[in-house]
C-alpha cells in the first residue's frame, strides 16, 4: 500500500470506489449493507431472519411446555376419574357384602325364636293372648320386625315351591294353576332370605 497526495492508496484487491471493511472497522466505522435488492443484478437477496418456531412445537421438535403440561393435566384427570369410579363400585360391593352378611346374622338368630312366634300366634287364635303373656308376646313380635322378619303363608297364595313346603295335595275344578289351599304352619323370611319355609295344602286343577 503506497501513499498518495490524496491520503492511503486503495487496498489491493479491492475496487475502487467500494469500502474495505477491514478499514472501515479500524477507523471506527462499520457499514452494513440491507439492501434486499442486489445492486449488480437487480434481484431480492434471501431474507436472513429465520422463521420464528410455531406455538406448539419448539425449535428443537419437542412440545410446546403449555402444551406439554396441558396434556399431563388431562392425563392426571383422567387418572382420577378412574381412580373415582373403582373406589365408588368397591363402597358398592363393600356395602352390598355388608348387608347380605346382616341378613344371614339375623336369619340365623331368628330362626332361634320361631317356636316362640308360633306359640305367640296360637295363643292369639284361641283368645289366650292375654294379661302379662301378651305384652311379652307383643315385645318379641315387636323384636323380630324390627329385625325384618316378617311372617307369610295365607290360604288362596298361588303354590311356589321355593317359598312353601306341600303337605298335602287335592284337586278342585275351582282353580286354575296350584293354589294354597291350607296352611300347616306358617313361614318366615327375612327380606328375601327364607328362614322357614311355609307348610300348606296344595290344591291344584283338575
Amino acid at each position: 500500500m503506497t501513499d498518495s497526495p490524496f491520503g492511503q492508496t486503495p487496498r489491493q484487491g479491492s475496487p475502487a470506489g467500494e469500502s474495505d471493511p477491514e478499514q472501515e472497522e479500524r477507523e471506527g466505522m462499520v457499514f452494513r449493507d440491507k439492501r434486499r435488492i442486489d445492486p449488480e443484478t437487480f434481484e431480492a437477496r434471501p431474507s436472513a431472519e429465520a422463521p420464528a418456531p410455531s406455538g406448539d412445537t419448539a425449535a428443537s421438535g419437542e412440545p410446546h411446555p403449555l402444551v406439554a403440561e396441558s396434556e399431563r393435566v388431562n392425563e392426571l384427570t383422567a387418572d382420577l376419574q378412574r381412580l373415582s369410579a373403582e373406589y365408588a363400585n368397591y363402597r358398592k360391593r363393600v356395602d352390598r357384602d355388608r348387608d347380605v352378611q346382616r341378613d344371614v346374622t339375623v336369619a340365623a338368630l331368628m330362626g332361634d325364636i320361631l317356636p316362640v312366634l308360633d306359640d305367640i300366634g296360637r295363643a292369639r287364635e284361641h283368645g289366650e293372648l292375654e294379661g302379662g303373656f301378651k305384652a311379652v308376646g307383643e315385645s318379641i313380635e315387636a323384636y323380630a320386625t324390627k329385625n325384618g322378619v316378617e311372617s307369610y303363608g295365607e290360604v288362596g297364595e298361588v303354590f311356589d315351591p321355593n317359598v312353601h313346603e306341600a303337605m298335602t295335595s287335592d284337586t278342585s275344578p275351582d282353580v286354575t294353576e296350584p293354589t294354597v289351599s291350607a296352611v300347616y304352619q306358617v313361614g318366615y323370611r327375612v327380606k328375601d332370605r327364607v328362614i322357614r319355609p311355609a307348610r300348606v295344602g296344595v290344591t291344584d286343577a283338575e
